[in-house]
């Protein structure tokens, strides 16, 4: 991600604090997360939610890393 000159923070905050933000029916990522945690049966989606709990991360951080471990046990 580049870095904005000091004119290019201006014009996007004056762009942020007088502007509304247009809303579309697009779902954002905790919702996509939600979705995600709604399809899976009540024992994962309770495990998966304590370890979201306790360690503060994202569940699609959580769920990434438990993937990338699966995938290397399997090389």
């Amino acid at each position: 991600m580049r870095h904005l000159t000091d004119e290019e923070y201006d014009a996007l905050d004056e762009l942020m604090t007088k502007t509304d933000p247009k809303l579309t029916d697009i779902p954002g990522p905790f919702a996509r997360e939600r979705q995600l945690l709604e399809a899976l049966d009540e024992v994962t989606r309770n495990y998966l939610m304590t370890i979201f709990e306790a360690t503060g991360r994202m569940p699609l951080q959580v769920i990434g890393d438990m993937v990338r471990e699966k995938a290397l046990e399997n090389r």
